[in-house]
């Protein structure tokens, strides 16, 4: 019997078990604690989409703060004891397009929804972890989108049927991805499943996503992904534990015969190991400051979970400071990609009149992050360096930086704090799991990735509000000794000291999204044309070439050689132009054109990019031949 028959036998049920299951619920006393459904009570079937089964605690919770509602979840719930319960194995068969990429594998939601699809991708995954897997610790959580919830059922119910001994799941399905990776680090578990599309839309006709992280927290090996591949291309039998589906809407525990399921406060173990790299009363006295606001968009994605307990709770900002808080599993009908096309919002109140002091916007899964100044912008790639040049700030970096990386699309800005520092620097491929082997090495301590992703060996992921909180105590550490009335040191002083010392590396990227995956062919074809025929001397336009090449890494720590991550074009001046393919998206390509020139001139430090940059750019459009592959007039988006 296929999964999806199996639904179909359980929907033949459905109003019977809903009606018993939602009784049992009203049986909850005035303490919290569930009566444990009889046998047969289950929860609505996995594909069922109802009003959560704690339904009868909403007026208990309702209105209460954030970490108080919290606390009455908690004890809502004592431990459940189901008895032991069957695996069952079921045939499948393979489905084409489940290659694993960095980002695990993103589809449309409603393939993901298609029988079997998900599931022959997570048995393909327990498959390649083997004999491993056997009685072990699995993290699982997403970013709130839709259809995450049931994929959590299917989920959970294969884990048990391949020997994983306990899930920690974040309530509610909740899980940004650099608190998987946390408590992954945290409860030393073998690894976690984390559903999430990034910063790709959600709902029914959007974006699904899922990946694996491994032991340290970081995305899964291409040693792992590439077996995941070969599995999904020979797949025939799925094992899946036969139980209802668990209530994921109460923190607690249930527990089946040689099978536990722990729904786990999404924050707690994160935000305590914030606590622990931020001086966290250095950022309350700043947000306690009269003078100082601060506005942060979570986009309606995962971060809306977090903003509140993290900066309202801990650090004391005013309600107001967070801004489209409650996830919403279409995220609202928007983009959630924290950038100056997609978060509208937050740039029309960073660059209007009477605009805080400070502003900042995370992606779909927390992994990404903006940063604004009143009227003012931070470019990712300049982000990291900042960080890492006023590193004084954080206590994590106490005794001293180990290292720095960027990855290659990204600006040259962070090489010279590294050269400055006299520490070692590192030049990736675009990708996370490479920073990842550098700091498990200890060779690297703060890396970022122009794609709006910075981050540090706290975990094994980029972080979104690592970096926003990171920004803050780069201004509280500044402004520490500034009187209640005095002149603030704001965010465009800080970049612009930064400038004085290091010069400025004007970037900019164009993004060209959902092209035609075969003019996005036939352009890349045309410009490695160009490579061959540009050695060291060559002029392009009126740039003279000094390397023009398929950028290749070798990896220092483990030796293996990742090749064709951009076709790039180094000029004497040191400016640059890149070109990459991006694999983020779940259908066509998405073309990358990034450009970067130089400057020590401080005269020029406050010109905008698009007009420092212009020469270079129309450089770029006519040697790739862009927009006649193409046929597009102009970007989707410009960073």
């Amino acid at each position: 019997m296929s999964v999806a028959l199996m639904f179909v036998a359980e929907a033949l049920i459905r109003i019977r078990t809903t009606i018993l299951f939602y009784s049992e619920i009203m049986q909850t006393t005035v303490a919290g604690t569930r009566v444990a459904p009889r046998a047969g009570a289950a929860a609505p079937a996995a594909r069922t989409r109802v009003a959560a089964p704690a339904a009868g605690l909403s007026s208990k919770i309702a209105g209460l703060s954030t970490s108080a509602s919290r606390a009455v979840l908690r004890s809502s719930r004592s431990p459940m004891k189901i008895e032991a319960v069957a695996v069952t194995t079921l045939p499948t068969a393979p489905i084409e397009g489940q290659k694993t990429g960095t980002s695990g594998l993103r589809k449309k939601t409603d393939v993901f929804m298609g029988e079997n699809y998900l599931a022959n991708w997570v048995q393909s995954l327990f498959s390649t972890l083997g004999e491993d897997l056997k009685g072990s610790t699995m993290v699982l959580g997403g970013d709130g989108r839709y259809f995450n919830k049931e994929a959590a059922q299917v989920i959970l119910k294969l884990a048990a049927g391949n020997g994983v001994a306990k899930v920690l799941v974040g309530q509610n399905a909740i899980l940004a991805t650099p608190a998987a990776s946390a408590v992954i680090r945290t409860k030393k578990a073998f690894g976690g499943l984390i559903m999430s599309a990034s910063h790709n839309p959600g709902g029914p006709k959007e974006d699904w996503g899922i990946k694996f992280n491994y032991t340290g927290g970081e995305p899964a090996p291409e040693s792992i992904t590439d077996q995941i591949f070969g599995y999904t291309q020979s797949v025939t039998e799925l094992k899946m534990a036969e139980f209802d589906d668990v209530d994921l809407t109460t923190i607690g525990t249930t527990e089946l015969d040689g099978f536990t399921v722990e729904v786990i406060d999404p924050v707690e173990d994160y935000l305590a190991l914030l606590s622990k790299v931020f001086d966290m009363d250095l950022i309350k006295g700043l947000l306690s400051r009269e003078d100082f606001k601060m506005k942060f968009d979570a986009m309606h994605a995962v971060t809306g979970a977090y903003a509140k307990p993290i900066f309202v709770d801990a650090l004391g900002a005013s309600e107001d400071s967070v801004v489209n808080n409650v996830p919403a599993e279409d995220f609202n009908g928007g983009h959630p990609d924290p950038n100056l096309t997609y978060a509208k919002e937050l740039v029309a109140t960073m660059f209007g009149e009477d605009a805080p002091a400070f502003g900042a916007a995370s992606d779909g899964d927390g992994d990404r992050n903006m940063i604004l100044g009143d009227n003012f912008f931070i470019t990712p790639s300049d982000s990291v360096a900042m960080i890492a040049a006023n590193a004084e700030a954080i206590p994590y970096f106490a005794e001293g930086i180990k290292g720095l990386a960027r990855s290659m699309p990204t600006s040259g800005a962070l090489d010279r704090v590294a050269k400055d520092m006299g520490v070692p620097f590192f030049e990736t491929p675009t990708g996370w799991k490479f920073f990842g082997n550098l700091m498990d090495a200890e060779k690297c301590s703060i890396c970022g990735e122009e794609s709006f992703g910075t981050g540090a060996d706290h975990v094994r992921e980029k972080d979104g509000i690592w970096a926003v909180l990171a920004w803050l105590s780069i201004i509280a550490y500044k402004n520490k000794d500034v009187p209640d009335g005095g002149e603030l040191v704001t965010v465009k002083d800080i970049a612009m000291e930064h400038w004085a010392k290091y010069g400025r590396n004007f970037f900019s990227r164009y993004d060209y999204e959902n092209c035609a995956s075969e003019d996005a062919a036939k352009m890349v074809d045309h410009l490695k044309e160009v490579i061959a025929n540009s050695p060291p001397g060559t002029m392009i336009g009126d740039y003279e070439v000094a390397v023009a090449d398929d950028f290749c890494y070798t990896d220092p720590i483990d030796g293996s050689v990742a090749s064709g991550q951009g076709l790039r074009f180094v000029f004497a001046d040191g400016s640059r132009m890149i070109f990459r393919l991006s694999g983020t998206g779940s259908s066509g390509a998405t073309i990358r054109l990034y450009i970067e020139q130089y400057s020590d001139d401080v005269s020029t430090h406050g010109m905008d990019a698009q007009d420092g940059l212009a020469k270079l750019i129309a450089t770029a459009l006519e040697t790739s031949k862009l927009q006649e592959f193409t046929g597009r007039d102009g970007p989707t988006v410009i960073t």
